[in-house]
């Protein structure tokens, strides 16, 4: 199983690292999205989502005709995007530190890898919230932390629980084991952990974006 699951995990990869170079390579190519963070947002995305983030990324910088507006699933599926970009560049950079910096937290490693991901993931994506939501409603940066935090938090943290979920199932019961961050699966279960952190913060965006706490994108 080993073998052959190791060389999936590795052209998964490799098609992640090509998705980048290729929205990297449209943006410096001068096509830009109207909103800037979201420059950020798609080459992140393509890290777990690979072709499927080029695609999108391609269709969200068109314009849309006068009078039509985006289909609510669609700006959920933004707003899930966007938000999943902070959670994933936290926990990507989180277990590169821990993959030289060892934590163990109840005798687990996963535990404190989950601790510091959040942390780190909370932080990222009140970041890429505020860059958001504060341009969109004027608000001042006091002001656009709060409403930031208030319109991340529930999400990242429904996205962390999907992601969570998915390698708990990867360590605890697929390989019964911890997964080296040196090795490919680990990284191929991170970008399947993300997918399912999409899942997972689908339905609670939908309802921030209903609830007006987050703004349609």
């Amino acid at each position: 199983m080993t073998d052959p699951l190791r060389t999936a995990a590795i052209v998964s990869l490799f098609i992640g690292a090509a998705s980048v170079l290729i929205i990297a390579v449209d943006l410096v190519a001068g096509h830009k999205q109207s909103m800037w963070i979201m420059n950020w947002v798609w080459p992140i995305t393509a890290l777990y989502a690979g072709p499927l983030g080029v695609v999108q990324e391609a269709k969200a910088r068109g314009e849309e005709p006068p009078g039509r507006k985006k289909p609510f699933w669609q700006m959920v599926a933004l707003g899930t995007t966007h938000c999943g970009a902070g959670c994933a560049l936290g926990d990507i950079l989180a277990e590169c530190g821990l993959a030289v910096f060892s934590l163990t937290h109840f005798g687990q490693k996963i535990f404190a890898a989950w601790a510091v991901d959040y942390v780190l993931a909370l932080g990222f994506g009140i970041f890429f919230q505020y860059f958001t939501i504060a341009p969109m409603r004027g608000l001042g940066f006091r002001d656009g932390i709060k409403a930031a935090f208030k319109a991340d938090t529930l999400s990242l943290t429904a996205w962390q629980v999907g992601m969570y979920g998915w390698m708990a199932i990867a360590v605890f019961v697929i390989f019964r084991h911890e997964l080296s961050k040196t090795d490919p699966i680990f990284w191929f279960m991170m970008q399947i952990a993300m997918l399912a952190g999409f899942l997972i913060s689908y339905p609670v965006n939908w309802w921030l974006l209903r609830a007006g706490i987050k703004e349609k994108m």
